[in-house]
Parts: C-alpha cells; structure tokens; sequence
C-alpha cells in the first residue's frame, strides 16, 4: 500500500473490472478505485457505450488507468469476451465488481399475484443469473494470478420483506448464496466473495427528480442523519477490493445507515 500526494494508493498495480460502471454508483466507484491506482475496466450495456466510453476516457484524462467495454448480462458468451478484453488489456484480473441490475422492469414487478412469469425470467435473468455468469468466467482468471475479489451489488430489499418488487428482492437474496458458495470452495486459494448491500442511495440525478415526498420517506425510515451516497458504496467496494478487505469472506455487507439492522 502506498500514498502518493495524501491519497491512498490501496490499489496500485491491480487489475478491477467493473460491470455497471456507466453512470450512478457503477461510475462513482470506477472513478474511486482509479483514484487508488487501479488500472480499471469500466463496463456497460450496449446500449450505454457512449456513456461507458466517456467515462473511462475522463479517469484517463485525470491521470488513471481505464478503458470501457461492453458485456450484456444475459448472454454467457459477453462474459467471456469482458474478461478477454480485460486481460489484453492489462493482462489480468484482480477485482471483479459485479453492478448490474435491470431496473426497468421494477415497476411491473408488483406483488407474487399480479407480477408475471415475464418479469420473473427477465429479473432473474439480468439479476441473479447475470451475477452467476460473471462468476463463472472471472473466476479462472483470478485464481491464475494467485488470487482476488469477486464484489457483488445486492440490495437492502434482500432482507427487507417489502410488499412489492418480489422478484427483486429473491434474485438479490439469492446473490448471498452465490457469495458463500465462491467463499467456501475458494477461500483457501485466495479468493474472497462478497455483497454489498445499499439502502437508499441518492444519486444526483434522483435528487434532483425524485418527489421530495419519496425522499422524506426514504429519510423517515434511515435512523442516519442522511441519506446514501454514491460514494458510501464506492468506498466500501475499494476497501473490499484492497488487502484492508483480505479477512472478509463469505458477507453479505449492509451499507444503509441503519435502515436494516440486524
């Protein structure tokens, strides 16, 4: 670990691939673990490559490492074809930040009654069998360079019980399972696993959209003093990613302000 001009060099000289790092808190934490010394991948759908591109050409621009790529979270195959990009260009993985999630279809995801067959397949297919794919494909990667973290994205809803957004909420609970699966059969060759688990995350752009009725509610059911921010999650990503992390395995990682103690 080293410090170069007052910032934490946590990172130097590893390989993060991040999958979900065009805008949000994907793009947050891309920036936080260059700032590191992370030579980063910032990774999006298709759909969002201008946004992926111009994000990695700005942490270059600030002096970091980065290049964009594209995966798609339903296709096996983009998986592969990520780490391949990853390793041409840095060659090797050292990090893997699982953050994708298709959030469109929230909105149809009402309740077990009224939520259709559709929304199931498609929530578990972006958000629970996307997080096994990538582990699929990274794991042989970091278990070539003697070790790494896999860091996935779940939710707060995980544990929640809330009363819509079912699927939601199983695929994100099931992401712990995964977790403890990859922890168990790899711990002992250096491979740590583990999921964070946001509460109410405030983008700026939410804030600025959101009904100031929803955020008082968001607020009213945090015991924090704040709501969440992009950077609370990025920071909780780069500890786990650094040797700070190297002694948890196997976690589901609340970072909500309280909001599910337990």
């Amino acid at each position: 670990m080293e410090q170069v001009d007052g910032v934490l060099h946590r990172l130097s000289g590893k390989v993060v691939v991040v999958a979900g790092a065009s805008r949000g808190i994907g793009e947050v934490t891309a920036r936080r673990l260059a700032s590191e010394g992370a030579s980063v991948v910032v990774a999006g759908p298709p759909s969002e490559e201008a946004a992926v591109e111009a994000v990695a050409a700005d942490i270059g621009r600030g002096g970091g490492r980065a290049i964009g790529a594209l995966f798609d979270a339903t296709d096996d195959a983009s998986f592969a074809a990520l780490c391949d990009t990853a390793i041409a260009a840095f060659g090797g993985i050292d990090v893997f930040h699982a953050n994708f999630a298709d959030q469109a279809i929230l909105l149809e995801d009402s309740d077990i009654i009224d939520a259709t067959d559709a929304v199931m397949d498609r929530t578990l297919d972006v958000n629970l069998k996307g997080m096994a794919r990538a582990t699929r494909h990274a794991l042989p990667h970091l278990l070539a360079r003697g070790g790494g973290a896999m860091i996935y994205s779940s939710s707060a809803a995980a544990t929640m019980g809330q009363s819509v957004r079912p699927y939601y909420a199983m695929a994100k609970a099931g992401i712990g399972a995964l977790v403890r699966h990859v922890a168990n059969r790899w711990g002992r060759e250096n491979i740590r696993a583990n999921a964070i688990l946001p509460g109410y995350i405030i983008t700026p752009l939410m804030r600025d959209h959101a009904p100031a009725e929803l955020l008082a509610q968001f607020q009213s059911e945090t015991p924090a003093p704040r709501l969440g921010r992009s950077e609370d999650i990025a920071a909780m990503v780069a500890m786990l990613a650094s040797t700070d992390g190297e002694w948890i395995n196997g976690q589901t990682i609340s970072v909500d302000g309280g909001l599910t103690m337990r």
